[in-house]
């Protein structure tokens, strides 16, 4: 099973710093590359760029929350929660935190 895992390409989870502006202040973000991937593919989706993307998330969860502690860790769980849904079947219910509550998933499920 975790041939699958080890053996990707180490481009992949190799982490790279871009420099954004988000309303004027310019900031860091790193994260690892197939987080960028996938949020240029979020992104062009959208019809927006990258950054455009992320400024739009940014002011979406300040609006929601009032604040974000881990800006970068919100943008991973972005993409997994994108990648989660872009695989899921019609009709099939999601299992992650969704807005208003928790699912758990079967596995968490049997765990508890």
């Amino acid at each position: 099973m975790c041939d699958i895992y080890v053996k990707a390409d180490p481009i992949l989870y190799e982490s790279r710093s871009r420099s954004l502006r988000i309303h004027g202040l310019v900031t860091k973000i790193r994260l690892e590359n197939l987080f960028w991937d996938t949020l240029a593919e979020l992104s062009g989706g959208e019809g927006m760029t990258t950054n455009q993307l992320i400024t739009k998330l940014y002011d979406e969860i300040i609006a929601y929350r009032g604040e974000i502690d881990n800006f970068s860790s919100f943008l991973r769980v972005t993409c997994l929660r994108f990648l989660s849904l872009r695989q899921q079947k019609p009709g099939e219910r999601f299992n992650l935190v969704t807005v208003g509550g928790f699912s758990p998933s079967p596995m968490h499920a049997a765990s508890a």
